[in-house]
């Protein structure tokens, strides 16, 4: 039941961030980069506070023993956050969203070498299958267009955000043991609020209504994201919920026919295809226990 709580946990959060997303990618031609992750923040803050409370767990919640693990969690998240914000200038919501799917791969690995997590067979398996879903819609669009300055810069942007939310994600699932989830998202939310809000002094613009409604509604779709994935990590291990950060896709795509009238091409079907398989071989075929062999049966 553990394990199950974390998926759908993580399910929530993956369609929160990515409502996020669409409000920042909105936003992206028109208010600074900095002023972005500043209300994205900040706002972030209000159902954060509200659930520590609701836990009853404000402010003795915010407790730590381990201050310098939640500033390297903060520093990587805050540095994945504004690569993420900026490559949503220069890409398309599908094209970041893909680049972005390196970082649950990265995170596999990461788990395996610095938690000592055992990753079965299947679950490596199953990335496999994800990450070539990816590969296989993202080709076509790489190979019909000549890739130009901009859509480079984007892409380096996206690959190191994968990174950094990768390294982040290693850091919470090492600080979940410990920390109480709230404190680890609250944290978080106040680095990068003190950061975006350094960049005031390189000039801000004044937002009218649907700007500002865009601000806050990013703010609060990542706060009430960042609760549901820090609980998910507390259920689950990260290679168990790394292949559902691949219905990001789905979210992604119908967004762009919703608010871009971009209608997916024949591949995107073979990709979601694989995508669904790879959920379900891990979700649903791992079910027994795999133990690890011991040094003596090695």
């Amino acid at each position: 039941m553990t394990q199950t709580t974390g998926i759908l946990l993580r399910i929530g959060s993956t369609f929160f961030f990515t409502l996020m997303v669409i409000f920042v990618k909105l936003l992206a031609d028109d208010v600074p980069l900095g002023q972005v992750v500043f209300f994205r923040s900040a706002v972030a803050l209000i159902p954060l506070v509200l659930f520590l409370a609701w836990t009853q767990e404000f402010p003795s919640g915010l407790r730590t023993n381990r201050p310098m693990a939640h500033v390297a969690r903060c520093v990587l998240g805050c540095a994945a956050l504004f690569a993420s914000f900026a490559s949503l200038k220069f890409l398309p919501l599908a094209h970041a969203s893909i680049i972005g799917y390196l970082a649950p791969v990265i995170a596999v690995i990461l788990a395996r070498v610095l938690l000592d997590e055992y990753v079965t067979g299947r679950r490596w398996i199953a990335v496999g299958l994800g990450f070539s879903g990816m590969l296989i819609l993202v080709a076509p669009r790489l190979t019909a267009t000549t890739v130009d300055q901009a859509y480079l810069i984007g892409a380096c942007l996206a690959l190191a955000m994968a990174i950094l939310t990768a390294g982040a994600k290693v850091q919470i699932r090492n600080l979940a043991q410990t920390e109480n989830a709230g404190a680890i998202a609250f944290y978080f939310a106040l680095t990068c609020s003190i950061a975006g809000l350094v960049t005031a002094f390189w000039g801000w613009v004044r937002p009218d209504l649907t700007q500002l409604t865009y601000l806050c509604g990013a703010g609060i779709a990542g706060g009430i994201a960042h609760i549901m994935m820090t609980l998910a990590l507390q259920h689950s291990e990260i290679s168990k919920l790394a292949p559902f950060e691949y219905l990001s896709l789905i979210f992604a795509v119908i967004a762009d026919l919703v608010l871009f009238s971009i209608v997916p091409g024949g591949t995107f079907y073979l990709s979601t295809i694989l995508i669904l398989a790879a959920m379900w071989l891990m979700a649903f075929q791992d079910r027994t226990q795999v133990v690890p062999p011991t040094a003596k049966e090695q």
